[in-house]
Protein backbone atom coordinates (compact mmCIF):
# COMPACT_ATOMS: atom_id res chain seq x y z
CA UNK A 1 0.00 0.00 0.00
CA UNK A 2 1.20 3.63 -0.90
CA UNK A 3 0.73 6.63 1.24
CA UNK A 4 -2.47 8.02 -0.44
CA UNK A 5 -5.31 6.40 0.91
CA UNK A 6 -7.60 6.35 3.96
CA UNK A 7 -4.14 5.95 5.82
CA UNK A 8 -2.77 8.95 4.70
CA UNK A 9 -6.24 11.03 5.50
CA UNK A 10 -7.16 9.79 9.04
CA UNK A 11 -3.28 11.23 9.65
CA UNK A 12 -4.01 14.18 8.45
CA UNK A 13 -7.17 14.25 10.38
CA UNK A 14 -5.52 13.73 13.90
CA UNK A 15 -2.57 16.01 13.26
CA UNK A 16 -5.14 18.89 12.56
CA UNK A 17 -5.78 21.88 15.29
CA UNK A 18 -8.57 20.81 18.09
CA UNK A 19 -10.58 23.96 16.44
CA UNK A 20 -10.55 23.07 12.98
CA UNK A 21 -14.07 23.29 11.58
CA UNK A 22 -15.00 25.65 14.21
CA UNK A 23 -15.99 29.23 13.91
CA UNK A 24 -13.74 32.50 14.67
CA UNK A 25 -15.51 33.18 16.82
CA UNK A 26 -15.85 30.29 19.06
CA UNK A 27 -11.90 29.94 18.74
CA UNK A 28 -11.81 33.61 20.50
CA UNK A 29 -14.03 32.48 23.49
CA UNK A 30 -11.63 29.45 23.70
CA UNK A 31 -8.62 31.60 23.60
CA UNK A 32 -10.26 34.19 26.23
CA UNK A 33 -11.35 31.39 28.61
CA UNK A 34 -7.81 29.45 28.19
CA UNK A 35 -5.93 33.05 29.32
CA UNK A 36 -8.74 33.77 31.91
CA UNK A 37 -7.54 30.55 33.61
CA UNK A 38 -3.62 31.71 33.49
CA UNK A 39 -4.14 34.80 34.73
CA UNK A 40 -6.41 33.01 37.84
CA UNK A 41 -3.49 30.76 38.60
CA UNK A 42 -0.84 33.32 38.19
CA UNK A 43 -2.46 34.53 40.42
CA UNK A 44 -2.76 32.49 43.29
CA UNK A 45 0.34 31.56 42.61
CA UNK A 46 1.60 35.75 43.61
CA UNK A 47 -0.84 35.80 46.02
CA UNK A 48 0.46 32.67 48.17
CA UNK A 49 4.22 33.37 47.22
CA UNK A 50 3.01 37.46 49.24
CA UNK A 51 1.50 35.07 52.15
CA UNK A 52 4.41 33.15 52.77
CA UNK A 53 6.95 36.54 52.95
CA UNK A 54 4.54 38.01 55.30
CA UNK A 55 4.50 34.75 57.09
CA UNK A 56 8.41 34.72 57.48
CA UNK A 57 8.63 37.78 58.65
CA UNK A 58 6.22 37.76 61.10
CA UNK A 59 7.35 34.24 62.33
CA UNK A 60 10.43 34.98 64.85
CA UNK A 61 13.71 34.48 63.01
CA UNK A 62 15.81 31.77 63.69
CA UNK A 63 19.31 32.63 64.94
CA UNK A 64 22.24 29.42 64.70
CA UNK A 65 24.51 28.88 67.51
CA UNK A 66 26.94 31.09 65.86
CA UNK A 67 24.81 34.17 65.37
CA UNK A 68 23.41 33.97 68.81
CA UNK A 69 27.01 34.10 70.09
CA UNK A 70 27.56 36.95 67.86
CA UNK A 71 24.69 38.53 69.05
CA UNK A 72 26.19 38.56 72.41
CA UNK A 73 29.84 39.37 71.48
CA UNK A 74 28.17 42.55 70.04
CA UNK A 75 26.02 43.10 73.11
CA UNK A 76 28.13 42.11 75.81
CA UNK A 77 31.87 44.17 73.64
CA UNK A 78 30.25 47.53 74.34
CA UNK A 79 29.77 47.63 78.66
CA UNK A 80 33.74 48.20 78.90
CA UNK A 81 33.68 51.41 76.50
CA UNK A 82 29.93 52.64 77.42
CA UNK A 83 30.17 51.63 81.82
CA UNK A 84 31.65 54.01 84.39
CA UNK A 85 35.08 52.54 85.73
CA UNK A 86 32.96 52.37 88.96
CA UNK A 87 30.21 50.32 87.91
CA UNK A 88 33.06 48.04 86.04
CA UNK A 89 34.53 48.05 89.72
CA UNK A 90 32.10 48.03 92.47
CA UNK A 91 33.39 49.22 95.27
CA UNK A 92 32.73 46.71 97.18
CA UNK A 93 32.10 42.42 96.11
CA UNK A 94 31.26 39.50 97.53
CA UNK A 95 32.44 35.80 96.89
CA UNK A 96 31.95 32.09 98.63
CA UNK A 97 34.21 31.15 101.27
CA UNK A 98 36.38 28.21 100.34
CA UNK A 99 35.10 24.88 101.21
CA UNK A 100 38.31 24.42 103.68
CA UNK A 101 36.05 26.43 106.16
CA UNK A 102 33.08 23.60 106.06
CA UNK A 103 31.00 26.84 105.91
CA UNK A 104 29.83 26.29 102.41
CA UNK A 105 27.17 29.03 102.48
CA UNK A 106 29.50 31.72 103.88
CA UNK A 107 30.18 34.61 101.69
CA UNK A 108 33.36 37.12 102.12
CA UNK A 109 33.80 40.41 100.61
CA UNK A 110 36.30 42.44 99.39
CA UNK A 111 36.47 46.14 99.13
CA UNK A 112 38.16 48.32 96.12
CA UNK A 113 41.46 50.41 97.04
CA UNK A 114 41.43 51.64 93.61
CA UNK A 115 41.42 51.54 89.82
CA UNK A 116 44.07 52.24 86.90
CA UNK A 117 43.75 54.26 84.64
CA UNK A 118 43.16 52.24 80.92
CA UNK A 119 46.24 50.74 79.35
CA UNK A 120 47.49 48.68 76.24
CA UNK A 121 47.25 44.91 76.97
CA UNK A 122 51.20 44.69 76.67
CA UNK A 123 51.90 47.48 79.33
CA UNK A 124 49.70 46.17 81.85
CA UNK A 125 50.55 41.85 81.62
CA UNK A 126 54.05 40.18 81.24
CA UNK A 127 55.42 40.14 78.64
CA UNK A 128 54.43 36.54 77.69
CA UNK A 129 51.17 37.54 78.48
CA UNK A 130 50.68 40.54 76.56
CA UNK A 131 52.38 38.76 73.06
CA UNK A 132 49.33 36.29 73.68
CA UNK A 133 46.85 39.10 73.86
CA UNK A 134 48.17 41.56 71.22
CA UNK A 135 48.06 38.20 68.64
CA UNK A 136 44.48 37.54 69.39
CA UNK A 137 43.60 41.36 68.94
CA UNK A 138 43.78 42.95 72.77
CA UNK A 139 41.70 46.10 72.36
CA UNK A 140 42.43 47.91 75.68
CA UNK A 141 43.22 46.47 79.64
CA UNK A 142 41.25 47.48 82.26
CA UNK A 143 42.75 46.98 86.08
CA UNK A 144 41.48 47.91 89.93
CA UNK A 145 42.67 46.38 93.59
CA UNK A 146 41.33 45.06 96.02
CA UNK A 147 41.56 44.14 99.83
CA UNK A 148 39.50 41.07 101.82
CA UNK A 149 37.93 42.18 104.46
CA UNK A 150 40.47 41.31 107.00
CA UNK A 151 42.73 43.06 105.29
CA UNK A 152 45.07 39.82 104.67
CA UNK A 153 44.88 39.57 101.03
CA UNK A 154 45.26 42.04 97.64
CA UNK A 155 43.89 41.10 94.50
CA UNK A 156 44.45 43.19 91.03
CA UNK A 157 41.99 41.87 88.98
CA UNK A 158 42.40 43.20 85.28
CA UNK A 159 40.10 43.49 82.23
CA UNK A 160 41.40 42.67 78.86
CA UNK A 161 38.83 43.67 76.02
CA UNK A 162 38.95 41.06 73.55
CA UNK A 163 37.38 41.77 69.21
CA UNK A 164 35.32 38.64 70.38
CA UNK A 165 34.86 35.03 72.61
CA UNK A 166 36.54 33.24 70.10
CA UNK A 167 39.40 35.17 70.49
CA UNK A 168 38.77 35.22 74.30
CA UNK A 169 38.67 31.64 74.63
CA UNK A 170 41.68 31.03 72.35
CA UNK A 171 43.72 33.87 74.50
CA UNK A 172 42.49 31.49 77.60
CA UNK A 173 43.99 28.13 76.28
CA UNK A 174 46.94 29.81 75.30
CA UNK A 175 47.83 31.19 78.32
CA UNK A 176 46.34 28.10 80.92
CA UNK A 177 50.23 27.28 81.00
CA UNK A 178 51.79 30.47 81.94
CA UNK A 179 49.44 32.05 84.05
CA UNK A 180 49.22 30.66 87.63
CA UNK A 181 51.03 29.42 90.41
CA UNK A 182 54.13 31.69 88.92
CA UNK A 183 52.30 34.81 89.54
CA UNK A 184 52.43 35.93 85.84
CA UNK A 185 49.57 37.56 84.34
CA UNK A 186 48.03 40.83 85.21
CA UNK A 187 50.58 43.28 86.75
CA UNK A 188 50.53 44.01 90.39
CA UNK A 189 48.61 47.78 90.82
CA UNK A 190 49.50 49.38 94.32
CA UNK A 191 47.66 51.88 95.86
CA UNK A 192 49.12 54.50 98.20
CA UNK A 193 47.69 54.84 101.65
CA UNK A 194 45.67 51.61 101.47
CA UNK A 195 46.77 47.77 102.57
CA UNK A 196 47.32 47.75 99.08
CA UNK A 197 50.27 50.66 99.15
CA UNK A 198 53.28 47.35 98.90
CA UNK A 199 51.32 45.24 96.43
CA UNK A 200 54.32 44.73 93.46
CA UNK A 201 54.90 42.36 90.74
CA UNK A 202 57.49 40.05 92.77
CA UNK A 203 55.12 40.22 95.54
CA UNK A 204 52.36 38.47 93.27
CA UNK A 205 51.69 35.08 95.15
CA UNK A 206 49.26 33.27 92.71
CA UNK A 207 47.31 34.42 89.46
CA UNK A 208 44.54 33.12 87.28
CA UNK A 209 42.64 34.08 84.21
CA UNK A 210 39.48 33.28 82.68
CA UNK A 211 37.51 34.09 79.70
CA UNK A 212 33.86 35.77 80.25
CA UNK A 213 32.11 36.00 76.87
CA UNK A 214 34.54 38.73 74.98
CA UNK A 215 36.82 39.38 77.90
CA UNK A 216 39.52 37.84 79.46
CA UNK A 217 39.78 38.21 83.31
CA UNK A 218 42.73 38.53 84.71
CA UNK A 219 43.58 38.01 88.77
CA UNK A 220 46.95 38.44 90.69
CA UNK A 221 46.76 37.97 95.10
CA UNK A 222 49.42 38.63 97.25
CA UNK A 223 49.52 39.47 101.39
CA UNK A 224 49.11 43.14 102.27
CA UNK A 225 52.18 43.00 104.39
CA UNK A 226 54.35 42.89 101.70
CA UNK A 227 55.91 39.65 101.73
CA UNK A 228 57.73 38.49 98.93
CA UNK A 229 56.44 35.31 96.62
CA UNK A 230 56.80 32.17 98.74
CA UNK A 231 55.58 28.68 97.82
CA UNK A 232 51.46 29.37 98.62
CA UNK A 233 51.41 25.75 97.54
CA UNK A 234 52.50 24.05 100.71
CA UNK A 235 49.49 25.80 102.88
CA UNK A 236 46.71 24.69 101.43
CA UNK A 237 44.53 27.32 103.61
CA UNK A 238 46.59 30.32 102.55
CA UNK A 239 46.11 28.83 98.60
CA UNK A 240 42.20 27.90 98.94
CA UNK A 241 41.44 31.56 100.80
CA UNK A 242 43.89 33.50 97.67
CA UNK A 243 42.34 31.27 95.03
CA UNK A 244 39.15 32.04 96.10
CA UNK A 245 39.74 36.02 96.83
CA UNK A 246 41.18 36.39 93.08
CA UNK A 247 38.60 34.24 91.16
CA UNK A 248 35.39 36.18 93.49
CA UNK A 249 36.84 39.30 92.61
CA UNK A 250 37.23 38.27 89.15
CA UNK A 251 33.85 36.76 88.74
CA UNK A 252 31.92 39.73 90.47
CA UNK A 253 33.69 42.22 87.54
CA UNK A 254 33.02 39.68 84.66
CA UNK A 255 29.08 39.32 86.06
CA UNK A 256 28.85 43.09 85.40
CA UNK A 257 30.63 42.76 81.98
CA UNK A 258 29.24 40.31 80.43
CA UNK A 259 26.18 39.52 82.57
CA UNK A 260 23.82 36.87 81.48
CA UNK A 261 21.64 37.15 78.53
CA UNK A 262 18.03 36.36 77.43
CA UNK A 263 18.62 34.61 73.92
CA UNK A 264 18.70 36.83 70.99
CA UNK A 265 15.35 37.32 69.11
CA UNK A 266 13.33 39.57 66.59
CA UNK A 267 12.25 42.18 66.54
CA UNK A 268 14.50 43.34 69.07
CA UNK A 269 18.09 41.81 68.45
CA UNK A 270 20.71 43.74 65.53
CA UNK A 271 20.22 41.47 62.42
CA UNK A 272 16.10 41.30 62.29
Amino acid sequence: MGYGGSYGDQSWQRAAPPYRGRSPRAVRRQRVRVAAIAALILGAVGLAMSVTGVVFQVLPRQFTAQQQRQISDWEAGKNWRELAAGSIFPASVSYSAPAVLADPGLRLAAGRAGIARQASCTAATDSAVGAVLARDGCEAMLRATYVDGTDTYVVTVGVAAMPGSAQADAAARELAGVVGASGAGVRAMPVSGTPAATFANSRRQLSGATARGPYLIFYAVGYTDGRPRVPVAVDSYADAEMTNAGSGVAGAVGSVLDPPMPAPHCPGTPGC
